[in-house]
């Protein structure tokens, strides 16, 4: 017996959900982002792969994709919409049979397998299987990432897309990711690539061969060795379809006109406070801490937390503090952004241990997230 783990991840999902209900968009540069409006402030969350062979990419603000794809169709983003779908697929994965599902976000979830052989053959037929059975119950395509850890297997994938199946283990690790840059691995971003070049690390096996003093200098001895484990492919070997828990809730917005007035400020605030206590009412769980991010113009963005004397769902507590929180700022510049989180106290019995997928736990289903 052998035991596998498969990466799913919807092919466009944001721009895929939309040409079903659009078929006239077949074919068309699709992109999904903010309210729809190319001239508002707002980044791209989804392109169509149309799109994309123009340079459009998940995270550009929108202004720029118009720049570069002028005959783009924009959408808005709609978000009940895209639960919809996902709910769907992620029901499919966890019917297929010997299926462990662990999801990560709308578009993308690890499903854990046993096959009977050690061949991954047996693996890649269940990949296959599972494109099939998601594309009868949804009409959307997705790509399987086959592996023998969650690291292999979510970075097979993106060699898989679009609507194909990728397999990446032990036996071949070396032979596709060894001489690609240290950025092909699963959470590994340019800011990270250039510490590690600093040190001699450019490669996938260079980081694989690096020294874990080294690592342990740069990065701390948590994140250090992790970075040389993910040089060498490693990660967890199971699926945990443990039910994620909220450690946080959390909103924020993107202003149209940068807020430069006292009053517009606490009133944004105070809005987003009250549609946090919204959030952490259905919890049940308190604010016991209070985070604060703010954008200055043009593009300056930093963030502060501050403990509560006691857990409260009051909002007007809540935006007090998050309000005494930017004046500690001391900083009159306009404003471009507000964010106001409220980390809740502990469920009873405390939080699970963290999955070991690579990122800390499944992504938020957040619209401004990047969709493959």
């Amino acid at each position: 017996m052998a035991r596998w783990v498969l990466h799913v991840d919807l092919d466009q999902f944001l721009a895929a959900v939309e040409v079903l209900r659009r078929p006239e968009l077949t074919g068309l540069p699709v992109v999904v982002g903010g309210r729809g409006d190319p001239t508002e402030r707002a980044v791209v969350s989804t392109a169509s792969y149309e799109a994309r062979e123009f340079g459009v990419r998940s995270g550009m603000p929108l202004r720029l994709a118009a720049r570069r794809c002028p005959d783009a169709v924009f959408l808005p983003v709609d978000g009940p919409t895209y639960d919809a779908a996902s709910a769907v697929v992620m029901e499919t994965l966890r019917a297929h049979d010997g299926a462990v599902v662990q999801v990560l976000g709308w578009d993308e979830a690890f499903v854990g397998l046993t096959t009977p052989g050690d061949d991954v053959a047996e693996a890649v037929a269940h990949a296959d299987a599972i494109r099939a059975e998601v594309l009868d119950a949804s009409e959307l395509h997705c790509s399987v990432g086959v592996g023998d850890t969650t690291v292999r297997a979510k970075i097979a994938t993106d060699f898989g897309k679009p609507r194909g199946t990728f397999v990446l283990t032990h036996d071949n690790w070396f032979e596709v990711m060894g001489e690609r840059p240290t950025t092909a691995l699963w959470g590994v971003g340019n800011r990270i690539a250039s510490r590690l070049a600093s040190h001699g690390y450019d490669t996938v096996r260079q980081l694989a061969d690096a020294s874990d003093d080294v690592l342990t200098a740069e990065f701390g001895p948590r994140m250090g060795p992790h970075y040389g484990r993910l040089g060498r492919g490693l990660g967890a070997t199971t699926v945990d379809d443990t039910p994620w828990v909220a450690r946080a809730h959390g909103r924020e917005t993107t202003y149209q006109s940068d807020l430069t007035d006292a009053g517009e400020v606490e009133a944004a605030i105070r809005l987003l406070s009250q549609q946090v206590v919204d959030d952490i009412r259905r919890e049940d769980r308190a604010c016991a801490r209070v985070h604060l991010k703010v954008r200055f113009a043009p593009f300056f963005t930093t963030t502060r937390i501050r403990k509560m004397a006691e857990p409260t769902f009051d909002p007007d507590v809540i935006a007090a503090t998050a309000l005494e929180l930017l004046d500690s700022l001391d900083d009159d510049r306009p404003i471009r952004l507000l964010g106001v989180r409220a980390e809740m106290v502990p469920p009873e019995g405390g939080y699970v241990p963290p999955r070991t997928t690579g990122r800390g736990g499944p992504a938020a289903r957040d619209p401004g997230l990047p969709s493959g």
